[in-house]
């Protein structure tokens, strides 16, 4: 345990990790915040139109499908902190001029602030996977990337209660303006980090086309990321079934009230931030390949119980649960893509295998109203459970491979 916490304070003295948690801290912030105030807003002005609420959802999510590709190779190509610190700037400016379009009475520009800040985050986000590559420790990705999951877990249970606050408290127009001044405090922090360096900003001769299909064969070729892109695939359909139908798993399986639904979700967060906690002191004891297999079985098991429980008590239980192993998740997922992925390629990986998640998510989710309706909702969370069973035996050659194999004497499991 010492280790650990020597561990951990070594991190702490990163001027990088410090930069990037405080920078992610300001991002939330401002990221939950948009959220809520531009869902409450557009609800109080189209009385609950169910169709400008998914207009949202389209604005925050579209863009995963359209840029990720694009700002993955755009990470392999350009300085990545420069890009991140422009990304934030972008994304204030964007805001500002929404705010200046609230005063002179056009509410809806509120959708360009989402939409802005979802297309630039997907150039942000693999350049900041670049920097972690570079500025951590390899036996410390684990631990770095658990900070980095942890702040991300305590939005996930606050940001909600603050989003809604800060625009019941201070309407709409304070509201995205702190969002606007929160984007700006990140990319002043992110200003104060390590410098690029001459060799980030490469000469390409290739075009971005090749270099994205230069990416797909370099996935390809790599069977740890192959099979963590199937997975990813696999999850995703599973988690789609489910999404949207938490409020039937309290009405119809439990007999309860729909405000019983912040229980089980507050309960989650709780979990999320239980979990975080507990993947930053276990970085040094578990390999990040037993840290996906335990988050894929707990996901199944919770699940299953979930469809299957008619007490309280249980189903939250379940959901507890399931949130605790999340962060550990997406930690080994991130640790294992950073690991065995060579630094040339590191944002054009991350470009293409983000998406296999989200897109197979929606495609299951666009089904999921339906299909409870021809079924039930236990079937659902029973399918749901299924599907993290399929991905855990998809990622179980993991435990049979040699921990050097995949990343050429560079690289652990």
């Amino acid at each position: 345990m010492k280790k650990d916490t020597a561990g951990m304070g070594k991190l702490l003295r990163n001027r990088f990790m410090i930069g990037i948690l405080l920078s992610m801290t300001f991002l939330q912030l401002g990221i939950w915040v948009r959220n809520f105030a531009v869902l409450l807003f557009v609800m109080e002005k189209t009385n609950g139109s169910a169709l400008a609420v998914s207009l949202i959802s389209v604005a925050e999510f579209a863009p995963i499908f359209i840029f990720s590709f694009i700002g993955g190779v755009w990470a392999d190509r350009w300085k990545p902190k420069k890009t991140m610190v422009w990304c934030d700037i972008g994304s204030a400016v964007s805001v500002a001029f929404v705010l200046l379009a609230l005063l002179l009475g056009t509410w809806k520009a509120v959708f360009l602030a989402t939409l802005v800040s979802s297309i630039l985050s997907q150039f942000s986000q693999p350049s900041s996977m670049k920097l972690f590559k570079r500025h951590v420790p390899e036996d410390q990705l684990q631990t770095g990337m658990s900070m980095f999951q942890s702040v991300i877990a305590v939005f996930t249970l606050l940001g909600p209660v603050l989003g809604t606050m800060c625009y019941y408290q201070f309407g709409i127009s304070v509201s995205i303006g702190l969002v606007s001044v929160c984007f700006l405090l990140s990319a002043a922090v992110l200003s104060l980090m390590p410098a690029d360096t001459k060799s980030d900003k490469m000469e390409h001769s290739n075009s971005m086309r090749i270099e994205m299909v230069q990416g797909l064969h370099y996935i390809r070729g790599k069977r740890i990321l192959l099979l963590l892109g199937t997975c990813f695939c696999c999850t995703g359909l599973g988690i789609g079934f489910i999404q949207p139908l938490g409020i039937f798993l309290i009405t119809e399986r439990l007999g309860l009230p729909k405000e019983y639904l912040q229980w089980m979700l507050s309960l989650n967060g709780m979990g999320m931030i239980l979990g975080g906690a507990l993947t930053v002191m276990l970085g040094k004891v578990m390999q990040a390949r037993s840290l996906l297999a335990v988050g894929l079985a707990v996901n199944a098991l919770c699940m299953v119980i979930s469809g299957l429980s008619t007490f309280m008590w249980l189903t939250l239980l379940a959901q507890f649960f399931i949130g605790m192993v999340t962060p550990g998740f997406q930690v080994a997922v991130q640790t294992l893509i950073l690991k065995n992925t060579e630094q040339a390629y590191v944002g054009r990986v991350n470009g293409i295998l983000s998406p296999l998640f989200m897109g197979s998510m929606l495609i299951t989710m666009s089904m999921s109203g339906w299909l409870k309706d021809q079924l039930s909702v236990m079937v659902m969370y029973l399918l749901a459970g299924v599907f993290f069973g399929v991905g855990l035996l998809i990622v179980s050659p993991l435990f049979r491979m040699e921990p050097l194999a995949e990343a050429k004497g560079m690289n652990t499991l």
